[in-house]
């Protein structure tokens, strides 16, 4: 496996900015504006949940941080077993096209 290089380090430690929460929403929720569809909030917090995994990674007695990845799993799984319960064919594609559970 080849290290990471500095450039691609900083594309995946980049916080989620608002130019990317609309391609997130667009992508998952069918428009830009939907940012209530629970697909789009999904993917968001799947976005974060990478941002911050990195991070805690890197620094490891970082605890205000690691609460925060731990409340965020929550609220995804929370959201996710909410799509299961009301729309299980959504729900298996969002699982399979974010790639988080295998």
């Amino acid at each position: 496996m080849q290290p990471i290089k500095k450039d691609e380090e900083k594309k995946v430690m980049e916080k989620v900015t608002a130019e990317r929460k609309k391609e997130i929403f667009k992508e998952f929720g069918g428009a830009a504006e939907n940012t209530g569809s629970v697909e789009g909030q999904v993917a968001l917090y799947s976005e974060r949940i990478l941002h911050l995994t990195e991070h805690v990674k890197k620094n490891r007695k970082d605890f205000s941080n690691t609460k925060q990845l731990t409340k965020m799993v929550g609220k995804r799984r929370k959201l996710l077993s909410y799509l299961a319960k009301n729309d299980i064919l959504k729900y298996r594609e969002l699982i399979k096209k974010l790639g988080i559970r295998r």
